[in-house]
C-alpha cells in the first residue's frame, strides 16, 4: 500500500487523549488512515513538504451550511417577520411552494459542500433553511446530496429535515405556530427509509442523521418517534433549540416549560442528540444537557450577527457538557467561527475564562465525541486521514500555531484538504468546482431574493424588504 508523508512547520498531533504540537513534524498517510504522526519518518514514501504551514485535524461541522444562506439577508434588515423570515397568513392561504427546482436544490448542495471543504471542514452535518421550502426537505435532493458528497470526497452525515409545524405572522407581527402533524410524521418515515439505505455508503464516509427542524416546529409524537428510530440505528439527532426569544415564548405557550426540559419530559433526548444553539438556554436546560450527555452545538458567527452570544461556554463545559461547533451561515468558515467564539466568550466571561485550546477542541474533538467517534477530529495512528493544511506563509505567526490560527488566519488560508487519504483540495482548487459555479450560485440566489415579496407580510417590493446601507445615487 502506498504511503504519503506530509511535513510542515507545525503538526497538531494527538497523544494521551489530547492534542499535542510537533514543530517541524510530519503525518504519514497509508491508504485511508494515518500511519504515523511525529517529528520524522524514515520509511519509503511520496513526500510533500508544505513549509510554513499547519497540518491540522480536519474540522467537524455539526451544523454545516448546505444552501445559499438566507440569514445574511437579515443582517441589517429586520424585524424578521417584516422581511420574509416568517410566513404571512396570506402566503399560507395561497399555498406555499418550492422556490427552487430539483436541479437548483442539487446544485446548491454540491456548491455548499465544496465551500465546506474549501474552509477545511472534513466532516459535515448539513443544515439548510426551510423558510423557502414548501414544507420540508426531500429524499430526492438528499440522494443528490449523497452523490455530491461522494464525488467531492466530503465525510457527511445526511438526512432530510422534517417538521410537524411552522410559524405564521399577521400584519402586526404576532407570530403563532401552525401544524400539520401527519405531513411531518410522513416526512420522518421518508427520512428513516433514506437513512437505512445510505448509512455506511461511499466506503463508510456517508452516514445517516436525523434532522427534525427547530424545536418550536415539532410535536411530541414526532420527536419521540425520531428518538426511537435514531437510537435503534445509532444515528445522531440534531435539534435546534434555545436560540431565540420567539422560540422560548412558543415552547412556553405550547408546553408550559423550557425547550430542553420539554425534551426531558417527553423522553426525547440522549447522548446522540446535538443541540444548536443554546444562546437562550436556562440553567436547568444546561443541567439536563449534561445529565443526558447531549452535545451543545455552538454557532458563534450566526449568533453574533444577530446580537446574540453563548454566555456560558466555560460554565457549560465545567458542567460536563460536550461542546462542538457549527457554521450555520455564509461563509462556512470554521476558523472565523472559532475566532468569533473566542471574542464573544471572553466578552461574556473574561479573557482568562476561555483559551484557544478550548475552542480548537470544540471544532475537532468535541465534534468527534458528539458523533461517538475516536477516528476523526485528531491526527493519530489509526485515525482517518482527514487533514486540513493551513498556509502560514503570508501571515504573522505567534510562537504557538493554535494562537496563530485564532489571531491571524481565516478560511482563505486553507491550502489543501485530505479526507480518507484523498487530496480533495489542492492549492485551493477543488476538482469540478470553478468560476462558473460561483456565477450560477449568485444567479440562483438573486432569483430567490426576487421571490421574497410572496412570503413577506404585506407583500412589499424587494426594494422595501432589503434596504441599502446608503441611498442609491442616480
Amino acid at each position: 500500500m502506498s504511503r504519503t508523508v506530509l511535513s510542515a512547520r507545525w503538526v497538531i498531533g494527538h497523544q494521551d487523549g489530547a492534542h499535542v504540537i510537533f514543530e517541524n513534524g510530519c503525518v504519514v498517510i497509508e491508504g485511508t488512515q494515518i500511519l504515523h504522526v511525529g517529528p520524522a519518518f524514515e520509511g519509503e514514501a511520496e513526500r510533500i513538504d508544505y513549509g510554513e504551514a499547519i497540518l491540522s485535524p480536519g474540522f467537524i461541522d455539526l451544523d454545516a451550511l448546505s444552501d445559499l444562506d438566507t440569514t445574511i439577508l437579515g443582517y441589517d434588515n429586520g424585524p424578521a417577520w417584516k422581511k420574509g423570515r416568517v410566513w404571512p397568513q396570506s402566503y399560507i392561504d395561497a399555498g406555499p411552494y418550492e422556490m427552487y427546482s430539483e436541479e437548483e436544490l442539487a446544485f446548491q448542495k454540491r456548491f455548499a459542500f465544496a465551500q465546506l471543504i474549501r474552509n477545511g471542514i472534513t466532516t459535515a452535518l448539513p443544515i439548510a433553511s426551510l423558510f423557502y421550502r414548501e414544507w420540508g426537505e426531500t429524499v430526492t435532493e438528499f440522494d443528490a446530496a449523497a452523490k455530491a458528497a461522494d464525488e467531492l470526497g466530503l465525510r457527511a452525515y445526511l438526512g432530510p429535515a422534517y417538521r410537524t409545524g411552522g410559524q405564521v405572522t399577521d400584519t402586526a407581527g404576532n407570530i403563532r405556530a401552525v401544524y400539520d402533524e401527519m405531513r411531518g410524521l410522513q416526512g420522518l418515515e421518508d427520512a428513516a427509509a433514506f437513512a437505512r439505505r445510505i448509512d455506511g455508503t461511499a466506503q463508510g464516509r456517508i452516514r445517516a442523521m436525523f434532522a427534525p427542524d427547530r424545536i418550536e416546529t415539532c410535536t411530541e409524537a414526532l420527536l419521540q418517534r425520531t428518538h426511537a428510530i435514531a437510537a435503534e440505528m445509532g444515528a445522531p439527532v440534531r435539534q435546534h433549540s434555545c436560540q431565540s426569544p420567539t422560540e422560548i415564548r412558543l415552547v412556553q405557550e405550547q408546553h408550559g416549560t423550557t425547550p430542553i426540559d420539554w425534551l426531558d419530559r417527553i423522553g426525547a433526548i440522549g447522548p446522540n442528540w446535538l443541540l444548536p444553539h443554546g444562546t437562550h438556554a436556562s440553567d436547568r436546560d444546561f443541567a439536563l444537557m449534561a445529565q443526558h450527555g447531549a452535545t451543545l452545538v455552538h454557532c458563534p458567527l450566526v449568533s453574533a450577527r444577530h446580537g446574540g452570544l453563548l454566555r456560558s461556554f466555560t460554565a457549560a463545559s465545567e458542567r460536563g457538557i460536550n461542546i462542538g461547533l457549527g457554521t450555520d451561515t455564509w461563509p462556512p468558515d470554521m476558523i472565523l467561527n472559532m475566532q468569533v467564539g473566542m471574542m464573544t466568550g471572553r466578552i461574556a466571561e473574561s479573557q482568562a475564562a476561555l483559551t484557544c485550546a478550548m475552542m480548537f477542541d470544540a471544532a475537532t474533538l468535541g465534534g468527534a465525541r458528539a458523533l461517538n467517534r475516536t477516528d476523526i477530529g485528531r491526527l493519530a495512528p489509526g485515525a482517518c486521514a482527514d487533514i486540513t493544511v493551513i498556509d502560514l506563509s503570508r501571515t504573522l505567526q505567534t510562537p504557538d500555531p493554535i494562537q496563530t490560527i485564532m489571531t491571524s488566519t481565516s478560511g482563505h488560508d486553507v491550502r489543501d484538504v485530505w479526507i480518507d487519504g484523498r487530496r480533495v483540495m489542492q492549492d485551493r482548487q477543488i476538482p469540478g468546482i470553478g468560476d462558473a459555479d460561483y456565477t450560477r450560485a449568485q444567479r440562483q440566489f438573486d432569483g430567490l431574493v426576487a421571490k421574497y415579496p410572496d412570503r413577506t407580510a404585506g407583500h412589499p417590493p424587494v426594494s422595501e424588504i432589503f434596504s441599502p446601507s446608503y441611498r442609491k445615487a442616480t
